[in-house]
């Protein structure tokens, strides 16, 4: 069990902000930093500096988070698995993002679930962003991410990789001759939503030719990848998806491929989960079954 005064830091990394973590914990500010006060002395180590008024964590504070989370996950883990002791029915809970989970693991999860009829599932859907989240908190053993996140605090597998593309309806006309992605940015864009996997490599990718989402017109952000490609089959703008989310679309000629000569990119989905977490063997033993049945 996590010491009181280590759930007290684990907050403030969560708000970094003392004021704002001893209003979550119901402690004073100078309880709060009372706590990471006898931390700093446990470990002889800074935890936080303070950088132009912002709080930052030193080398020493993200090692401690990321053990701490580790650590956290665990222990949830562990009290999860004494209940299942009682009725014999092992639980498994992972969460993927929602073009992983409607298009690529579909195939290979079946075959899973099919070989492990003594394991119930509990499966959980969300952008990258709160995938991490929910595994930081210890409330998914694992997930399978499309999006960016820091390779320090996690063990990591490459699932697949997929192409990423951009799409229009068939029948878009195009408001002048498309070569590269800049001949695109007269068109209204229709995008995901802030810490979406999918989202977060197209503006990564328009970063590097020094161009972002703003430099479209017109932008209609979703947060269901469904309604997405609804929209764009209605012809409402064009988009940049993995193909796998649109592979049907292409073949039953509603959608095209926008074809780019300065845009032609590979991406991994990861499975992952905390780093250092005493289920790391049985995690990668689901992985390379995962992997196996794809």
């Amino acid at each position: 069990m996590l010491d009181f005064r280590m759930e007290t830091f684990l907050t403030v990394c969560e708000y970094m902000n003392f004021t704002h973590a001893a209003e979550k914990l119901n402690l004073t500010q100078p309880a709060v930093s009372q706590h990471i006060k006898h931390l700093e002395e446990e470990y002889d180590s800074p935890l936080f500096i303070r950088e132009k008024k912002k709080l930052l964590l030193t080398p020493a504070g993200e090692i401690l988070k990321s053990a701490l989370e580790t650590m956290r996950n665990d222990q949830n883990t562990i009290k999860k698995r004494m209940k299942e002791s009682i009725t014999s029915k092992k639980v498994l809970t992972f969460g993927v993002t929602m073009t992983i989970g409607e298009y690529s693991i579909v195939p290979a999860l079946t075959k899973f679930i099919q070989n492990h009829s003594d394991t119930n599932f509990h499966i959980r859907y969300g952008n990258t962003k709160k995938l991490l989240s929910l595994l930081s908190e210890g409330l998914i053993d694992f997930a399978i991410v499309e999006g960016y996140f820091k390779d320090d605090y996690y063990q990591t597998r490459i699932f697949k990789s997929e192409e990423y593309i951009a799409v229009a309806s068939k029948d878009h006309i195009f408001k002048k001759k498309i070569q590269g992605v800049r001949d695109l940015t007269s068109e209204c864009l229709l995008i995901r939503e802030p810490g979406s996997g999918t989202r977060d490599i197209l503006t990564k990718t328009l970063a590097l030719k020094n161009m972002s989402i703003h430099n479209f017109p017109h932008i209609i952000e979703i947060e269901n990848i469904h309604t997405l490609v609804s929209l764009l089959r209605h012809d409402c703008g064009i988009s940049f998806l993995y193909k796998a989310a649109v592979e049907k679309e292409i073949a039953d000629g509603t959608l095209k491929q926008i074809p780019l000569t300065d845009f032609m990119i590979m991406h991994d989905f990861t499975f992952l989960w905390n780093k250092d977490s005493i289920f790391s063997e049985e995690y990668e033993n689901i992985f390379q079954e995962l992997q196996k049945f794809s």
